[in-house]
């Protein structure tokens, strides 16, 4: 019997109807079936996934080989089973409800080949709304270090391993993990691995999501993420030595699965499995999270974590409870920089610096929404007529800000704001925009331009339809410009939105516009 190129190990439970793609997708690999072998074994399975894999089995003899066995709680004991029997001079792994791409497993056995790989990842994509890192898959690269690009994030099992790596070095799954399991397994074998390669030229995978979210990885329960963590974390200190490499893998543990438990959910926790979580997560952070860690931390990752460490529970829960809402808390503007009230800000016993608070980039988005309060005419600074648009923000500090920082825009016409004054609670904007800007700006007959408010401030730009909570309007003003009259409008439509219409007035309807002006005489 000839050795098979490669062995895909497919542990199956309950993955009906996916399992069918799944399967069709490897015996339709344009590698062909003499150089494939399948190695299937059913977990137990209740809905008919066993039957499905038998009828595969009877279809391709000698290429899909199916092993049952009583339901072991996780794709491990399958997938270590699968490996015991692998022939293949590589073994690929694949989620019983995801599917390849035709050429998938002939491009990566070819690329092992040609560069000598002992790991090969080929890209990686998500259906149905399943988020997959892309990172990794930026580009084709014949080496990658574990330790100096994305692959960190990256460490699913379902890449192109060389057999002889797994066996030399008697790599398994963890059967005493529920889930997570294949990420001891992956780690080690990029640890060990002298050449990791990476394929972005094609869709090689596509992990599904499946309708009913029932993937090990959207079912788990709070303790057994919680577990998970604890698991990863301890086998990443076992494995690497202290420094830069342990922490770009803990990074990714932290950022990823010890941050996610920290979420919302976690308040929905009864209140004594709150504090033995709280105790839980504390410990890892007091143990491995590393200053070289928490400098690379995204902003709201990092707070939650010390405030996880160095805080009590109701501070942290205070801190999810503001994230889980997604406004920005009170803010407090200085040194060009804006600082946002989150939980712990400048708490003297935490003695967390104002870097870690620092919403510069998001003030812009805050301050933005304008509400549209009067619409109507005056005179500019130089006297000419203008459209004076009033709005209100509900950001005090920005009443302290130079007034240019705020502009409306009709159409493609941008105009600084005049002034800022504070208004409790917040800031009134007025802009005037003279009515030859309108006209110069605004040539064209018959249309309608929306207003937009735009920030520029603080390092942060943004900008949102300018809308008003109730009916406004000016009075229609007519404004000549050159040689022709025009009807100016200013009004919100039925969503509330500013809306600026300039309609050129014909003589026919000047002269009847002047009519109905002139008083009636009678006989």
């Amino acid at each position: 019997m000839s050795t098979p190129d490669v062995t895909v190990v497919v542990a199956v439970y309950n993955t009906m109807p996916y399992l069918t793609a799944c399967l069709d997708s490897l015996v339709g690999q344009s590698i062909g079936l003499e150089r494939l072998e399948v190695v299937a074994v059913d977990d137990g399975s209740t809905d008919g996934s066993g039957e499905e894999l038998d009828r595969f089995a009877k279809e391709y003899p000698g290429t899909v080989t199916v092993l049952h066995q009583p339901n072991s709680g996780g794709p491990a004991a399958p997938s270590n089973r699968a490996l015991g029997i692998a022939r293949g001079r590589y073994v690929f792994f694949i989620g019983s409800d995801d599917h390849l791409g035709p050429e998938a497993l002939e491009r990566l056995v070819d690329a092992a080949d040609r560069w000598g790989s002992d790991v090969v990842l080929g890209r990686m994509v998500g259906t149905n709304k399943r988020y997959v890192h892309q990172a990794i898959y930026a580009s084709t690269e014949e080496r990658v270090d574990l330790f100096d690009s994305e692959l960190p994030w990256s460490l699913s099992n379902t890449k192109l391993f060389r057999r002889d790596l797994i066996e030399r070095h008697g790599l398994r799954f963890r059967e005493d993990m529920a889930m997570g399991s294949d990420q001891p397994f992956t780690l080690e074998a990029c640890v060990r691995a002298g050449k990791i390669s990476v394929l972005a030229d094609y869709v090689y995978y596509y992990a599904v999501k499946r309708d009913n979210a029932q993937n090990i990885t959207y079912a788990s329960r709070f303790e057994e993420r919680l577990r998970c963590a604890e698991e990863l974390i301890g086998f990443v200190a076992g494995l690497i030595e202290p420094g830069p490499r342990r922490d770009a893998i803990l990074l990714r543990n932290f950022s990823w699965e010890v941050a996610k438990l920290l979420k919302a959910d976690f308040l929905d926790l009864e209140p004594q499995v709150q504090v033995q979580a709280h105790q839980r997560i504390r410990k890892l952070a007091q143990s491995y999270l590393s200053d070289a860690i928490i400098e690379r931390l995204a902003a709201d990752v990092r707070l939650r974590l010390l405030l996880a460490r160095d805080a009590n529970l109701d501070r942290l829960c205070q801190l999810i409870r503001q994230q889980r809402d997604k406004k920005l808390p009170p803010l407090t503007a200085g040194d060009g920089r804006c600082y946002a009230h989150y939980a712990g800000f400048r708490d003297a016993d935490l003695g967390f610096p104002d870097e870690w608070y620092d919403v510069t980039g998001q003030t812009a988005k805050r301050m933005v929404k304008l509400t549209a309060t009067e619409l109507t005419w005056g005179r500019d600074a130089s006297g000419a007529p203008a459209l004076v648009i009033t709005a209100h923000c509900g950001w005090a500090p920005l009443a302290e800000l130079p007034a240019d920082v705020v502009q409306v825009n009709i159409g493609e016409l941008a105009v600084a704001a005049n002034s800022l004054r504070p208004f409790r609670p917040g800031t009134v904007v007025r802009t005037e925009v003279a009515v030859d800007q309108l006209l110069t700006a605004l040539p064209s007959g018959g249309r309608r331009w929306q207003g937009k408010g735009k920030v520029t401030v603080l390092g942060g730009v943004a900008s949102a339809p300018l809308r008003a909570d109730q009916r406004l309007a000016a009075a229609r003003r007519v404004a000549r410009h050159g040689l022709r009259f025009h009807l100016v409008t200013a009004s919100t439509d039925r969503k509330g939105l500013v809306i600026v219409t300039i309609t050129p007035m014909t003589p026919g309807r000047v002269l009847a516009r002047l009519r109905r002006m002139r008083p009636s005489r009678g006989k």
